[in-house]
């Protein structure tokens, strides 16, 4: 029987115990925190006494009498507790590792830099439509441990996963896998785009020859990859009429196939808004297509299906103005795109928590269309300096979010949309983007 040192006593820790109490019963939880109490840590495991706490220090005699250490996606791989325990000899897994193990059925794996969460609740939406039992997992809020026990041969996981999920796979490997996109995110974390752009394509590396990689053709750093990976690719695309793959031809989206082409859903006919959506709406149909589900599910689920919370979502109208919460928008790219599905004069909120990103690139995509710039968090000062390089000096800098919106308010004309996509992280000022998209509405609901 293997012994398990599982690291943080977070949701994605106490999944991992829960789930390896019913198949293991050598099981430590460890957390760094000296804060915390034994208590406390026994209580969110429902007064589970069989497994031992370690809190503050980690003695050498508890890694010399582990096997497995189980890390949250928080923990970076090469941290400094990570490798000492890598160091003496002890595997070491993530959570995605540890669900794949112990669960049943067929996977698909979706990441990207931007996009996953609604990539993933449509292919998700699309598969419970068609197979009886699926769970969809991951990123999107639904710790892939907590459900594992409860999968069977016949059920399909849909599992959205970010980079910090990927760094610590060994086995894993999904029927599908998408790459939906590759931009600039999280280099505190991997500190280079090849190490970054190496991780992302991971998901792929333990595929087999005859299962499917889908990657977005107009991503240039994909289209590179593609060329590396051993099994087969399936390219969308929003801009070339591909021989191949999903693709727009006019306003239609289609599927091309030796020489055949199958319309699935005209753009128009979708409720989500942007090209970066239709990009999206066209890697849920490639795995979809994969997956062998009939068109007719596949169309109607995309005619159905509403945006996600915190992703341009639609909050309310106030004289006259639109206010639109992208709280997801948590890097220059997703803001990049959040911007360009505006079709009216906008007000942007923006800044947070500093990933080490530039600015440059997010600003020449004002084109014009950004009547206001309203900065807050750990970037504002530097959002505001490049801001000033470009000459761009319709900006103000302030507190709070609730300051934020106010600001905002004054600023918006009738006719215009009021938009909060920060490009930056929320750890700053919140506990998440969730959070930070929750109060938004709020605020813009009490105005």
């Amino acid at each position: 029987m293997k012994r398990y040192l599982v690291a943080g006593s977070g949701i994605s820790g106490i999944g991992a115990v829960k789930l390896l109490s019913s198949n293991a019963s050598d099981i430590t939880i460890y957390d760094g925190n000296k804060a915390l109490t034994e208590e406390e840590i026994r209580a969110r495991l429902d007064g589970n006494k069989e497994v031992k706490i370690v809190i503050g220090e980690l003695p050498q005699e508890v890694i010399d009498d582990v096997d497995i250490m189980i890390i949250s996606p928080g923990i970076p791989i090469d941290s400094e507790i990570v490798t000492r325990v890598r160091n003496c000899g002890v595997e070491i897994w993530g959570e995605i590792e540890l669900a794949y193990r112990y669960s049943k059925g067929r996977v698909i794996g979706i990441t990207g830099t931007n996009g996953k969460t609604t990539t993933t609740a449509l292919t998700g939406e699309i598969m419970k439509n068609y197979f009886e039992s699926v769970f969809v997992v991951g990123n999107i809020g639904t710790a892939y441990t907590s459900v594992a026990s409860d999968t069977g041969l016949d059920t399909v996981t849909v599992a959205e996963i970010s980079s910090f999920q990927l760094e610590s796979i060994q086995k894993f490997k999904p029927v599908v896998s998408a790459v939906l996109n590759i931009t600039p995110d999280h280099l505190n974390r991997h500190y280079t785009m090849e190490n970054y752009t190496a991780v992302k394509m991971s998901i792929a590396k333990n595929q087999e020859n005859h299962q499917v990689c889908v990657l977005n053709y107009e991503d240039d750093i994909l289209r590179r990859e593609a060329e590396k990976l051993k099994n087969r690719v399936l390219f969308f695309s929003s801009r070339t009429l591909l021989p191949e793959g999903i693709c727009l031809n006019g306003e239609n989206i289609v599927y091309r196939e030796h020489g055949t082409e199958t319309f699935i859903c005209g753009a128009h006919e979708m409720k989500l808004v942007g090209i970066h959506n239709i990009e999206n709406v066209m890697a849920a149909t490639a795995i979809a297509m994969i997956m062998k589900v009939p068109v007719e599910i596949i169309r109607e689920t995309i005619r159905n299906f509403n945006a996600v919370e915190h992703r341009i979502e639609y909050v309310a109208e106030k004289q006259g103005v639109i206010y639109y919460n992208d709280s997801k928008g948590t890097n220059t790219d997703a803001s990049i795109k959040a911007i360009e599905a505006m079709t009216r004069p906008t007000v942007l909120i923006a800044g947070g928590y500093d990933k080490g990103s530039e600015y440059d690139e997010w600003l020449e995509a004002f084109g014009g269309k950004i009547r206001h710039l309203v900065l807050l968090g750990a970037t504002k000062d530097k959002i505001a300096k490049t801001a000033d390089r470009y000459g761009y000096k319709d900006y103000t800098c302030v507190d709070t979010l609730e300051e934020a919106v106010a600001v905002s308010a004054e600023q918006a004309q009738e006719g215009d949309a009021v938009l909060l996509s920060p490009a930056c992280a929320s750890w700053d000022m919140f506990k998440s983007y969730e959070e930070r998209g929750r109060l938004f509405k709020e605020y813009v609901n009490n105005l």
